[in-house]
């Protein structure tokens, strides 16, 4: 048994994103969780990495975005904030990443990488901050759900294919590990720039960090909340 310690959710995908004291769990996730993206002309989608889906645009971890109603307020390096859906938004974001983007809900193609809901705990996090010479932060794994859990190693790593029950309503269940790619080395807010961290990783984990699980049963969940791996 343990507790739910912070949740953590991304208005628009790799942006930096608000701290929540509670969040209700949705089938595709914590409500608003990666809802929007910034946009290439292409229709690829923002990201610290190049793949099919997404492109790498620099600088989307210097932009905050927070939920207004259930409208992103995009918060820029020079403290102008600015409303998602807008031109005056759209034209600003494009001259933050230096080329020509749109902002936008999703659609048919999801925005998440690898699952709805991203979990880790805090031994894991102690266990790659010995290895790695510091304290590593929670907010650069971008997890929904940090969970305070005593131990050594990496305990979510061997959650796979097993329900995690959280306060009184929600349980997921964990697909796999979550694969971890250079945005962890990036300077994300007053987080400086480790260019060794995902080095560190992949030495100690084959390049995992945390976990990602669906949505068997939805609710609401908070910090405070116990956590408990039913049987």
């Amino acid at each position: 048994m343990s507790r739910l310690l912070a949740v953590h959710r991304y208005p628009v995908k790799s942006l930096l994103g608000e701290t929540l004291d509670e969040v209700t769990v949705e089938h595709r996730g914590c409500a608003g969780d990666r809802m929007w993206s910034v946009r290439d002309l292409d229709g690829k989608f923002g990201s610290g990495k190049t793949t099919r889906r997404f492109r790498r645009m620099d600088g989307l971890l210097e932009l905050r975005a927070a939920y207004d109603g259930d409208v992103p307020v995009i918060t820029f390096p020079d403290g102008r904030e600015l409303r998602a859906g807008t031109s005056a938004a759209d034209q600003a974001v494009s001259d933050h990443v230096g080329r020509p983007v749109t902002l936008g809900r999703e659609e048919a193609v999801s925005h998440f990488d690898e699952g709805p809901v991203h979990l880790v705990t805090t031994a894991s996090l102690e266990t790659l901050g010995r290895a790695h010479g510091r304290p590593v932060a929670p907010r650069r794994t971008r997890a929904n759900l940090l969970l305070e859990w005593d131990g050594d190693g990496f305990p979510e790593h061997g959650w796979v294919g097993r329900r995690v029950a959280i306060g009184r309503d929600v349980v997921l269940r964990v697909r796999g590990l979550m694969p971890r790619c250079v945005m962890v080395n990036a300077s994300q807010g007053s987080l400086p720039t480790d260019p060794r961290l995902l080095k560190s990783i992949t030495d100690l984990s084959a390049g995992a960090l945390g976990v990602v699980a669906d949505v068997e049963h939805a609710g609401k969940v908070a910090v405070g909340d116990v956590v408990v791996l039913p049987t």
